[in-house]
């Protein structure tokens, strides 16, 4: 049984203040699971924090982004072994906002999952279609791009994590249906199996992200290729956050 993995996406959103008082309300109200994973992408300002107050508990953090080089003039980027130092385990790699604002492309994402692997770091590839993308029936299709050129470079011997990403349900309110969010998840992992074999494509946890909260996570959280979730605004409570988490599983 895969563990199901809980991470929160902060985006632009808690200082290190405010992430001190979170994480002292969170620690409250949570508790260890071996079936359960938390994971936090707070902005890069807080991973000391993170690091300082996380240190030897059960809850993970990680890098919202991340360069491909290891050092050099990058002015204003981050490397993977910056974020392995701060006690990082995952950090995102292409999530939609990067793609979409920030023009970030599949061959870029296929170095940087290379990258973070040979630091050590898990690297949690995003993937997913737009509006347009789905009304165009062109979901599969974007989906084996994206995942055949993001994991272009990825030995896989190495850890990965994955998320599902509907771009048309991040942050609108919308929700894919648990039908569309099972096709989706198992068109991934048909796409994993057929190119990494059946039984390393059953290792790999595939999250879902698009507007989860408590009131939709446990009928997502029940269906058979999701591996947890990717959350956004919701993670920025405690007590919803936590609610989200701990659906049963």
């Amino acid at each position: 049984m895969r563990k199901k993995i809980f991470a929160g996406n902060w985006k632009m959103h808690h200082g290190p203040k405010e992430t001190l008082a979170f994480l002292k309300e969170f620690k409250e109200i949570v508790a260890p699971d071996a079936h359960r994973e938390w994971v936090f992408f707070p902005p890069f300002v807080n991973l000391m924090t993170m690091q300082e107050t996380l240190n030897g508990s059960f809850i993970k953090w990680g890098g919202q982004n991340c360069h491909f080089e290891q050092k050099g003039a990058f002015t204003g980027e981050i490397s993977p072994m910056m974020l392995k130092e701060l006690g990082c385990t995952y950090t995102l790699v292409g999530h939609s906002e990067r793609r979409q604002i920030f023009g970030e492309t599949d061959s870029l994402c296929a170095k940087k999952v290379k990258a973070l692997n040979e630091a050590g770091v898990i690297p949690m590839l995003c993937v997913g279609e737009t509006q347009n993308e789905r009304d165009e029936n062109l979901t599969s299709q974007v989906l084996k791009k994206q995942l055949h050129e993001g994991l272009s470079l990825w030995d896989p011997s190495q850890p990965l994590t994955l998320a599902y990403e509907p771009v048309w349900a991040i942050g609108t309110g919308k929700v894919a249906s648990p039908a569309q969010a099972e096709e989706a998840h198992q068109m991934i992992r048909q796409v994993l199996s057929l190119k990494y074999g059946p039984a390393r494509s059953a290792e790999i946890q595939i999250l879902y992200g698009g507007s989860v909260k408590p009131d939709n996570s446990r009928e997502l959280s029940a269906l058979p290729n999701i591996d947890g979730f990717l959350v956004g605004k919701a993670s920025l409570i405690p007590k919803t956050f936590a609610l989200i988490g701990q659906t049963p599983l």
